[in-house]
């Protein structure tokens, strides 16, 4: 359930273009009535709104949806943290990974091609050991 009109910032026709950021792979991220605003990163590493005339598109954040590290995509993903900061939508990151359960099924296989099966019995007697008092 929302309230009435929790979204207007970024439903409505007037306001939608100032308050929506459209995130476009290989992109500098623009936005506004004009794509007069944008995003950058500032000297420390920052996300900042800038105004695309003061800093020139060059500048400007390119979005890359397929980086490794997602620090960047979560940066953007927190410009929406009040009512008057405009909103991202669209693809934030789309990695192709290793699915963690086939990851683990990958490393036991190989651990069983070195060291063979092993058995229960194997593991019981095998050091180290602790004793619970």
């Amino acid at each position: 359930m929302f309230n009435d009109g929790a979204f207007a910032q970024i439903t409505k026709r007037d306001k939608r273009d100032a308050m929506l950021i459209n995130l476009v792979h290989g992109e500098p991220i623009r936005f506004g009535v004009d794509n007069e605003r944008g995003v950058a990163m500032d000297s420390s590493g920052r996300i900042e709104l800038v105004d695309v005339v003061d800093v020139g598109v060059e500048n400007l954040l390119v979005h890359d949806e397929t980086a490794d590290d997602p620090s960047v995509a979560f940066a953007i993903s927190r410009l929406a943290t009040a009512p008057t900061m405009p909103t991202p939508v669209g693809v934030f990151r789309a990695v192709e990974r290793t699915e963690y359960a086939a990851a683990v099924s990958d490393q036991v296989d190989a651990v069983t091609a070195s060291q063979g099966a092993g058995t229960l019995e194997g593991l019981f007697a095998s050091r180290p050991t602790w004793t619970v008092s």
